[in-house]
């Protein structure tokens, strides 16, 4: 058990120093050229990986921290119970980097409104979500506690913190092209993070190993 915890806490620890950084050191919307289709521009999603909501607004955004929560918690059992009857790695690594990912976006969702003095929040009143000006700054730890320093949102209403965007594509088609004409097409448009990426790989070598675990008896 020792090498999957290991897994997922460097993961983590990866991931949330990143998002920290990135959500403390950059305004909203600001990007830097890393080399050509690669940028690093900050943004929150309210939403699912990859900019993907589960419902508009305010209540869709907690039932998926909630649903999150129960993600991680049922991954853990499953991925503690899989090691315990000493299942193959081609079983357990693929979802210790599930449960990595799950956990880091849920930390977001879960804590950031706590511990950033600033965010993007939903306007009931404009139904929409709002973004901010300026650059977040961290609340202490010991402020959160005894309630002298305000977060930007309750626990389970924060962001998910976005930075990684690859515009490989990004053209405006001609006006005298007909239908398509006048629009801007990109490729590839969703702006994610590392929880996203280790999600995607582990569900990635779980279809490539499918052959080597189907006939595993997990239930």
């Amino acid at each position: 058990m020792k090498k999957f915890f290991l897994i997922i806490i460097s993961i983590l620890l990866i991931d949330q120093i990143l998002k920290i950084y990135i959500k403390s050191h950059f305004k909203l919307g600001d990007g830097i050229l890393i080399f050509p289709y690669f940028w690093i521009l900050f943004v929150e999603n309210p939403g699912m990986a990859y900019g993907i909501y589960l419902g508009q607004g305010y209540y869709g955004k907690i039932i998926l921290s909630i649903l999150r929560f129960f993600l991680v918690f049922f991954i853990f059992i499953f991925l503690y119970k899989s090691v315990k009857r000493g299942f193959t790695n081609y079983l357990t690594i693929p979802i210790s980097l599930i449960l990595s990912g799950a956990l880091g976006n849920f930390l977001d969702s879960a804590l950031y409104g706590l511990l950033f003095n600033s965010g993007t929040i939903y306007s009931k009143e404009y139904h929409k979500w709002i973004p901010y000006f300026g650059i977040s700054k961290i609340n202490s730890p010991f402020s959160i506690i005894f309630g002298n320093e305000n977060g930007y949102a309750s626990f389970m209403e924060g962001c998910v913190v976005d930075m990684f965007y690859f515009p490989i594509i990004d053209i405006n088609i001609p006006d005298w092209i007909p239908i398509f004409g006048n629009y801007n097409f990109q490729f590839f448009k969703p702006i994610f993070n590392i929880s996203d990426i280790v999600i995607s790989i582990g569900v990635f070598l779980l279809f490539l190993f499918k052959k080597k675990i189907k006939n595993i008896k997990i239930f």
